[in-house]
């Protein structure tokens, strides 16, 4: 159970980035695609890996955190929008302009 809550985690916090690229390119374009579908490689990398596997009831909770990820970066973009600040695609470059 701790290793679910830890790939949870890990699938969470890595699709925040691409949530917040995902937020700043046109819906339905090449980067929205990749921006959605480039972290599963690295998930399914990861459920092999930790030996966590396929069983059906940890699909609940990593596609639940693969899409909250999405949504807070897709919502921090537009928290940094309504600040003002200059926005990239990259939430690392604007974490740093900010800081």
């Amino acid at each position: 159970m701790v290793k679910l809550f830890i790939i949870t985690l890990v699938v969470f916090v890595l699709n925040v980035p691409f949530g917040y690229w995902r937020a700043n390119v046109p819906k339905f374009s090449a980067q929205w695609a990749v921006a959605i579908h480039l972290p599963v490689p690295v998930i399914i990398a990861l459920r092999i890996f930790s030996g966590l596997g396929f069983a059906w009831f940890t699909y609940v909770f990593l596609v639940l955190s693969f899409f909250l990820g999405q949504k807070v970066g897709g919502s921090l973009l537009k928290k940094f929008r309504g600040d003002n600040r200059g926005v990239s695609s990259c939430l690392v470059m604007d974490l740093l302009r900010a800081f």
